[in-house]
């Protein structure tokens, strides 16, 4: 191994020798305790040191990582205390978690790390949205982003590295090839001769380059780094390294060669540095025994620390609390000029206030700048705002929904169009692991509102007409809204962008146009979790949202003489339950009405929790009217009777019999 010192003096070699000495060590440790069994998992990077801590220390301290599970150096190397990685893996209350996630499951904007999920290849889009952040406000910094070399096969690696590559943005791109994706080796994982081959088909520069060798690895990460930051753009970088334990200890070596042990031992990134050390004179030979010495008193006094604080007492109401942010809606008086709007307008209206009112606020989706999106709702937008906050994305919502949240974590606000609410499954990963579980791991607020054109009656056919919202509902940490009326449409719209939580907002595209309504001009916000009383009624309630509220005012329109009360829920998570309570005690008689299928669609938790909470008011069953329980179909005829309205005069006929 060949080390080219450039222009680092002594004293910082020697720094170099100790940031590569810490984390071993460290790791040592850990394997002790756990064959003591004081620990039960650890995922070591033992042989991949000099990756980690190279490309660390050749980056600023106010520059964003997002590491992975063996890159423990990268957050020595930042300085963390021993002491607050150790609560961390122990799970204690000291650590950046409190107990609620794993080993380096965990960001911290104090030192600028933002840990992987268990999926592996998400956090590379986040590091294109902390880049593009960076890039927006002329920070001049880059970003730098692990992966392993069997993530190189999901979609999310091309995604993000597509999307780098057509915004121009400063990320370095580093996939650690350790020759193995747990027992998988490279020659099932891809054909191509090496990972940094398809730079090329992105456009992008690619270096292959030797990982066990810090110097090479700083000194190629550190030009780099400073080239991106005047002249912005993506690279990727390959690091040939190898695990010298398992994928995690409980999976042992066993498939792996012998001789590819024996061969890369004699490449120890930290053995071979130390030998150039000392054969440079930089490093005596009596320093060694001293700086391990040294270190292994720090770590066991750290270590010891740890182990010593009390086990977590678990609080009921601190984490049901600390699943969301706490948000007020902002309070204004009622604006006194109104405008009659279409849905759609109204829409638009909130869409292009917030953009004025956030100037750190991006809208991006597929074809929204100057097409206006699919529906025309973002028409006109790039010549108010510009192409750089109105964005056209490529075709990705994964990728997207990533880059989102990465502007989130680097202080912007983001929007993301779904062209229909259907192509959101491509984007679950992000919205359902990463958006909505960030904040309760660690704090971090995830500010991403995704808009959702859903809903059928166009004869659109299966992939263009569900509406979904029960896929996100049961999912804390996401807020969910369905408006049905322009004036809500503006109001929650505008509600969910000031709000610093993840907001899943369902807009009915069938109402686009044929719904319209007075809306006030002036900044307008609706709270989200509250109902309204769309009529008032003694007879029986409708409990419903979105669509399914003009179904029954047209049912209460059809039959005035059953006093029905209609209860617009307009937000699905949370939603009021003090107002249905209220309309149960009312009535007596309830029936939960939606457009998604009758099986686990949102009805069936209203209809339970009435069950529960208000059985002694009923005067007869929960009734629930919901589509069929298929896929939605195109021709006219299937569709309007896989629709709920086809079965609600049935349905309340036989309520209102009880």
């Amino acid at each position: 191994m060949i080390f080219d010192r450039k222009k680092i003096d002594n004293d910082g070699l020697i720094t170099f020798y100790k940031k590569l000495l810490l984390p071993r060590l460290v790791e040592e440790k850990m394997l002790i305790l756990l064959r003591q069994g004081r620990i039960g998992k650890w995922f070591s990077g033992i042989g991949q040191e000099a990756i980690a801590v190279g490309s660390t220390l050749a980056l600023n301290a106010d520059e964003y990582i997002l590491p992975m599970h063996r890159n423990l150096g990268v957050f020595t190397s930042r300085n963390i205390p021993i002491s607050r990685l150790m609560a961390q893996w122990q799970g204690k209350a000291s650590g950046f978690t409190k107990g609620r996630d794993r080993s380096f499951h965990f960001g911290t904007q104090e030192f600028k790390i933002i840990g992987m999920i268990s999926h592996l290849g998400p956090q590379l889009a986040l590091a294109d949205g902390i880049a593009l952040a960076d890039k927006l406000k002329k920070n001049k910094k880059v970003t730098l982003v692990y992966t392993g070399e069997g993530a190189t096969s999901e979609g999310d690696f091309h995604e993000a590295l597509n999307i780098a590559a057509v915004w121009d943005l400063p990320v370095i791109f580093l996939v650690e090839n350790n020759g193995y994706g747990l027992s998988t080796p490279v020659n099932e994982q891809y054909r191509c001769t090496s990972i940094v081959d398809k730079a090329i088909g992105y456009g992008m520069e690619g270096r292959r380059i030797d990982g066990n060798n810090v110097l090479e690895v700083y000194h190629t990460i550190n030009e780099l780094a400073q080239e991106l930051r005047e002249n912005p753009r993506p690279v990727l970088i390959e690091c040939m390294t190898f695990r010298m334990r398992g994928h995690e200890e409980a999976s042992g070596t066993k498939y792996v060669p012998q001789h590819l042990f024996d061969e890369w031992k004699q490449k120890d990134p930290l053995d071979c540095f130390e030998k150039y050390l000392l054969d440079e004179g930089v490093l005596r030979q009596e320093w060694v025994p001293y700086l391990r010495n040294e270190f292994t008193t720090l770590i066991d006094a750290e270590v010891e620390k740890v182990f010593s604080e009390p086990d977590i007492i678990p609080h009921l109401q601190t984490e049901v609390q600390n699943m969301y942010r706490l948000f007020n809606t902002p309070r204004h008086a009622p604006s006194e000029i109104s405008t009659n709007k279409r849905y759609i307008d109204a829409i638009s209206d909130g869409l292009r206030q917030s953009m004025r009112m956030h100037n750190n606020l991006v809208i991006m989706g597929q074809d929204i700048a100057e097409y206006g999106g699919a529906f025309k709702i973002t028409q006109g937008f790039v010549d108010e705002f510009g192409k750089d906050r109105v964005r056209n994305t490529p075709i990705c919502e994964s990728g997207i929904v990533g880059t989102a949240m990465g502007l989130a974590i680097n202080d912007y606000k983001a929007i993301v169009e779904m062209q229909f609410a259907d192509f959101v499954s491509c984007g679950f990963n992000q919205i359902i692991n990463n958006l909505a579980k960030t904040y309760y791991r660690w704090g971090q607020t995830v500010d991403v509102v995704i808009r959702m054109p859903a809903g059928g009656g166009s004869g659109a056919g299966p992939f263009h007409s569900q509406t979904n919202e029960a896929w996100f509902t049961k999912t804390p940490g996401l807020k969910v809204v369905y408006p049905a009326f322009p004036d809500d449409a503006k109001g929650l719209l505008m509600s969910a962008v000031d709000d610093p939580n993840p907001v899943i907002y369902f807009e009915h595209k069938n109402l686009y146009r044929s719904m319209s309504g007075n809306v006030p001009d002036d900044d307008y916000y609706v709270e989200i979790g509250k109902a309204r009383v769309v009529r008032e009624g003694t007879k029986a309630s409708i409990i419903t949202f979105g669509l399914g509220v003009h179904w029954a005012i047209e049912y209460a329109d059809n039959h005035p003489d059953q006093s029905i009360e209609i209860l617009d829920l307009r937000s699905l998570q949370p939603w009021d339950k003090d107002a249905v309570v209220k309309t149960v005690k009312k009535t007596s008689k309830v029936l939960v009405l939606h457009e998604d299928t009758l099986t686990s669609g949102f009805g069936g938790e209203i209809a339970a929790y009435i069950g529960e909470h208000c059985f002694k008011y009923l005067d007869g069953p929960v009734m629930r009217c919901a589509s069929l329980d298929t896929a939605i179909p195109m021709n006219k005829a299937l569709e309007d009777q896989f629709m709920a309205k086809a079965r609600l005069e049935e349905t309340m006929d036989t309520l209102l019999k009880f």
